[in-house]
Order: C-alpha cells, then sequence, then structure tokens
C-alpha cells in the first residue's frame, strides 16, 4: 500500500476553482471505478487549505491517478494560480484503523 497526504494553500479567489478541479478528477476516478485508489481531499476552515488524503494498492494505481486528463488539469492549473502555500506531499504509514485498506 502507498498512502500519501498532500496539502497546500491557494488563494481565496482560487479556491472554488480548485474544488471544481477536484470534483472533475472524483468524478472520472468513478468513471473508473479502479479497485486500488481511494482519493479524498478535505477543505480547512479557512476555506483555502485543502488536505488530499490518497491511498493506493501500489504504485501502478498511482500512475493511474496522475494519467487521468482531469488531474493533469489540476495539476497544471493548480501551479499557475499562484499558491500561498505550496503543496507539502508526505507518505505516510498506517498504524491502526477501524476499515480495511490495501495490504
Amino acid at each position: 500500500m502507498k498512502a500519501l497526504r498532500v496539502h497546500y494553500t491557494t488563494t481565496a479567489e482560487f479556491a472554488p476553482v480548485n474544488q471544481a478541479n477536484i470534483a472533475g478528477i472524483v468524478k472520472e476516478l468513478k468513471e473508473l471505478n479502479h479497485p486500488g485508489i481511494k482519493y479524498s481531499t478535505w477543505l480547512l476552515p479557512d476555506e483555502k487549505t485543502f488536505m488530499h488524503f490518497d491511498q493506493f494498492e501500489n504504485e501502478e494505481a498511482h500512475n493511474v491517478l496522475t494519467s487521468l486528463a482531469s488531474f493533469k488539469k489540476f495539476d497544471e492549473e493548480l501551479w499557475a494560480s499562484g499558491l500561498e502555500a505550496e503543496p507539502v506531499l508526505e507518505h505516510i504509514t498506517l498504524v491502526a484503523a477501524t476499515e480495511e485498506f490495501f495490504d
């Protein structure tokens, strides 16, 4: 299993665009229905800081996400938006959970 947490802060003006781009990723992932990808994004109380929590069965599944047209659009527009805080990517390790994750 590969698990990632990514967090960054957009401008207040770009936050709605970012939310729409993330919705595009989720739509494409739901259509794809890949069993090895679990993807979620959270908006913090300031309404412009985003946290992505992604779980992948393996590196191949991660590559599926990053190759999606919707992900490429999201990534390109995010970097061009003038971020207040650039993305911080952390590889995280599961300690315990109440639900099943990838082995």
